[in-house]
């Protein structure tokens, strides 16, 4: 690859390589690209009663495994006396408590928070074919019949399994349907007759059992979904209308056919499931996200650094947009100044004093500065020590206007020591060498320039997004490195020098 082209690959890599990453993360994990923003979250609380037998006591609780579109965090278990240990593999998950002996009525409770999650995650693993169900006569001639006739009015699983489901509604009135709804005393022998009803034609099922968190709720009814396996995912059916769809606030909460809560050596009392949702900050339940997934992308942020090193580095990472707009300036505007970079640190002391006043202070400084340093030229010293004076006069004059400040209750002369005072001795320096070899004129426009950059790009450094973004998504400064990049090799005009040009086009027309 020739050079005349690298610079643009290696610029269009670092731009993509930061845009990935700040999408990840933003898409992905949900960091938020705006300071402030709030997300929804919930707190759910299972509370199980139960009433004293004689003999130990045995209780256990189906906990949340695998909620698509879901994650759990910050699991708490109340049960006073009783011991506690948790069952836990791929896709199910339980509590057990124990006790030797229960004298009186006792609650447990298990609370959590739950916060949305982008990861695609399945609910189950991929089923085995069911057996066909053994019914008796007339059932089994009636289930044969009514396979027949949805097979017939059906493409694939999918149509299958919602037209099976269509019947079960009493949409469709014919005596095998009538013959089978006449079995159906509860919701859940609704659903287990559609299982029935597809196991026959070996369909694999999985009932669904959660909670809506659309709304808070004090007592949530645990409503069953049927999830139906098409020999490549699961599909999800609402079994007593049919519909095909898994709402997106339905937290499922646990899968099969078994119970939600199971005690032995004691009555189970009432299982009360409530929800609550709240909002909070997006930031926080993001960075909880990428800590839950141990995402290596989550820990591209500073905010996982001490709060003071935080401090400094929100600063650091803002001086590429800096150092950016200088570039702009110089090399498609064509401003001049006292050293390449001098301007960004001369904004980021601005930061400490504010612009107007920073302003001030720094023509004041560098004013009394070149004065000394005119005299010093006199004496004839030598680079090194005339550059020592400097450095040593701008520190005394920090110091006389800080002690003047204080003396008449002005806290602006106060802030005069933040400024970089190397970098104001070397802007002295330049300044009066430029006076000397091109003129008043030059160096007067030069610092003009200094310190016009040095205002905007205070300017820039101080918005607010900025500093946002650089504190969640630094990897945004790769973007910055490939523009810088790919304004790398621009030998066009610059915008000052148009009029110059136009004036030598006049002259020859």
């Amino acid at each position: 690859m020739s050079r005349n082209r690298q610079w643009l690959v290696l610029s269009l890599l670092l731009i993509t390589l930061g845009s990935l990453i700040f999408a990840y993360k933003y898409v992905r994990l949900g960091f938020p690209p705006l300071p402030d923003m709030q997300s929804e979250a919930w707190s759910i609380q299972a509370r199980v009663q139960l009433d004293p037998e004689t003999g130990s006591v045995r209780a256990s609780l189906v906990l949340p495994s695998r909620p698509t579109g879901f994650t759990v965090s910050d699991e708490n278990f109340i049960s006073r006396g009783f011991g506690l240990t948790l069952e836990e593999d791929t896709y199910r998950r339980q509590a057990n408590w124990a006790i030797r002996r229960m004298r009186e009525p006792t609650t447990l409770y298990y609370r959590a928070n739950v916060i949305r999650d982008t990861r695609d995650k399945s609910f189950a693993p991929r089923p085995a074919f069911p057996d066909v169900p053994q019914l008796e006569e007339p059932f089994a001639t009636a289930l044969q019949d009514i396979i027949t006739e949805v097979r017939a009015e059906s493409a694939d699983i999918e149509t299958f399994a919602a037209a099976m489901m269509a019947r079960m509604t009493g949409r469709e009135d014919d005596e095998n349907t009538r013959l089978f709804l006449s079995t159906v005393e509860s919701p859940m022998d609704r659903v287990r007759l559609v299982q029935t009803l597809l196991a026959g034609a070996r369909i694999p099922t999985l009932q669904l059992h959660g909670v809506s968190l659309e709304q808070e709720q004090a007592a949530a009814q645990i409503s069953t979904l049927l999830a139906v396996h098409n020999g490549e995912d699961w599909l999800v059916f609402n079994p007593y209308s049919g519909e095909e769809h898994l709402p997106d606030d339905f937290f499922i909460w646990w899968t099969g056919d078994r119970t939600m809560a199971r005690v032995t050596g004691a009555d189970l009392g009432e299982i009360q499931v409530s929800t609550r949702k709240q909002l909070k900050s997006a930031l926080d339940l993001a960075t909880l996200r990428a800590n839950l997934r141990d995402s290596r992308m989550g820990m591209i942020s500073i905010l996982q650094l001490p709060l003071q090193t935080q401090g400094v580095y929100e600063v650091l990472l803002l001086i590429p947009f800096g150092i950016l707009l200088i570039v702009v300036l110089r090399n498609f505007v064509g401003l001049s100044s006292f050293g390449t970079f001098a301007p960004v640190l001369i904004a980021l002391a601005f930061r400490e004093t504010e612009l107007l006043k920073g302003i001030l202070l720094f023509v004041l400084i560098v004013s009394l500065g070149l004065a000394f340093r005119f005299y010093l030229e006199r004496l004839r010293l030598l680079l090194v020590p005339r550059l020592a004076a400097v450095v040593t006069i701008v520190v005394l004059l920090m110091a006389a206007i800080s002690i003047i400040s204080n003396e008449m209750g002005m806290e602006t002369g106060l802030s005069v020591s933040l400024f970089p005072m190397i970098i104001i001795s070397l802007v002295i320096e330049r300044m009066s060498i430029v006076w000397e070899e091109r003129g008043a004129g030059t160096a007067l426009k030069e610092g003009v320039g200094s310190l016009f950059m040095a205002a905007l790009a205070y300017v820039v450094m101080g918005i607010d997004l900025l500093t946002y973004w650089v504190t969640v998504f630094p990897e945004i400064n790769l973007i910055v490195l490939g523009i810088i990049v790919a304004m790398g090799r621009y030998t066009g005009f610059r915008l000052t020098e148009l009029s110059r040009f136009s004036k030598i086009s006049d002259q020859n027309a």
